[in-house]
């Protein structure tokens, strides 16, 4: 059998570029092909022949709308944004990506909105993996399934945050301090989410859970209104990806007590992690992934995944994640759908234990 093997740079190759579209689009297939089979670039040649009829499907959308389902200027915005400024120009898009925000109901709208969109290569989404993994766990009705999406790429990991704002004394520095504080003073002891459902819902539930804390929980529509209100002194605190706190931490507006990575976040290394603190259940590392509808053909979605990938390696993308406390973090679809599939199974148990569900 004859094979043929290719690499991350072959689409570089004159007898490539010579091929115009087609070419591209006929390297992006076999990796697909490559990566679906783990044969390490390495493709029989008949395979490959039989890949071409597909590729030749994939040509460049004219430009990509990317849903979101929170409001602009929160950190998983600034995933979709920066990203989708980089399609110009690549195999998958003529021109640069468009975000439209389509906030509520925990992304639950956005995602909506994807499955229903053409399956064309034209409409992604970028979700936080929690509204595929988790809320199955909760809403015992929902207007989508995960097999309403095809998993295009991861494009960052985020370390959730515990922050507290002047509600709260300043003598209070940690996670245990914090419970001390908000049980002697049961009216104000409250923390917001970015929506109820959120992983950031669950992990204050369980520090209250498993602390013999009540702590009130508020849902908000995105980090940024709740973090808005710990700053005014609204809220006592807050539970969201700890890159939302970080303009406002450098500024002494608010006090970040922990962060729920398995290590400290290069961002705030002066911060340390729930588990050190003695709260290890806490660690969780979650992502923002890009979706498209299920019925995408995988020679786009190959080509969707190559762009997202190569927009992750660019620095003034990962300088624009920085920002906002997020890791670049690119993959395969396949090595999405695993990790997703890990979250369900995690996340199961904790919720069934929280006792949390869409009628609570």
């Amino acid at each position: 059998m004859t094979w043929v093997k290719i690499d991350d740079a072959a689409h570089t190759h004159p007898k490539v570029l010579a091929a115009g579209p087609d070419g591209v689009c006929l390297w992006l297939a076999g990796l697909c092909y490559a990566n679906a089979h783990a044969t390490d670039g390495a493709i029989p040649a008949r395979a490959l022949g039989a890949l071409y009829p597909l590729s030749a499907s994939a040509q460049p959308v004219d430009q990509v709308k990317v849903l979101f389902g929170f409001p602009a200027g929160s950190s998983g915005d600034t995933v979709a944004r920066r990203v989708a400024e980089k399609f110009l120009g690549t195999a998958y898009a003529k021109n640069a990506g468009v975000v439209e925000n389509k906030p509520g109901a925990g992304g639950r709208i956005a995602l909506e909105a994807l499955k229903s969109a053409p399956a064309d290569g034209s409409v992604l989404a970028v979700a936080q993996v929690s509204a595929i993994a988790n809320y199955p766990h909760i809403y015992s009705k929902m207007n989508y399934t995960d097999k309403d999406f095809a998993p295009v790429s991861i494009g960052a990991i985020m370390h959730h945050g515990l922050a507290v704002g002047p509600m709260v004394p300043a003598s209070v520095k940690t996670v245990k301090d914090f419970l001390a504080w908000a049980k002697a003073n049961p009216k104000e002891a409250s923390y917001g989410s970015p929506g109820a459902g959120s992983t950031p819902h669950f992990l204050g539930a369980l520090l209250g859970i498993n602390s013999g804390v009540d702590l009130r929980h508020v849902p908000y529509r995105g980090s940024i209104p709740g973090v808005t209100d710990v700053v005014g002194g609204q809220i006592a605190a807050m539970v969201t990806p700890h890159g939302d706190f970080i303009a406002n931490y450098k500024a002494g507006k608010l006090r970040i007590l922990a962060t729920s990575g398995p290590k400290r976040s290069i961002y705030v290394p002066d911060v340390p992690t729930f588990a050190e603190q003695g709260f290890p259940e806490l660690t969780t590392e979650e992502w923002f992934g890009f979706y498209a509808p299920a019925a995408t053909p995988k020679p786009i979605i190959a080509a969707a995944n190559a762009a997202i990938n190569a927009a992750l390696k660019d620095k003034s993308v990962t300088d624009s994640l920085a920002i906002v406390g997020l890791i670049p973090h690119g993959s395969t679809p396949e090595e999405m759908a695993r990790w997703q599939k890990a979250e369900y199974d995690t996340w199961g148990p904790l919720i069934k234990k929280i006792g949390f569900t869409a009628e609570s």
